[in-house]
């Protein structure tokens, strides 16, 4: 799904950038540009890619919840 019409940016590009080894949301914002426009898709893309960072670290075999408040800050 699209979520930044701005700059066309879909939740599959946030989890590959979180893949790719993105680990905060400023970092995520300068490489897509997801939220840099209107700033209408921040809530959405946040959310995506909380979530996409709980996946990484559950695959990690980590504690997700811990790790990925650990990614975002």
């Amino acid at each position: 799904m699209i979520v930044c019409l701005c700059h066309r940016v879909s939740d599959r590009d946030i989890q590959v950038a979180v893949k790719g080894g993105t680990t905060s949301f400023d970092a995520l914002q300068d490489d897509l540009r997801v939220g840099s426009a209107c700033g209408c898709c921040q809530d959405s893309a946040r959310s995506v890619f909380d979530e996409a960072c709980a996946g990484v670290c559950a695959c990690a075999g980590r504690e997700p919840g811990r790790a990925a408040a650990a990614l975002t800050h």
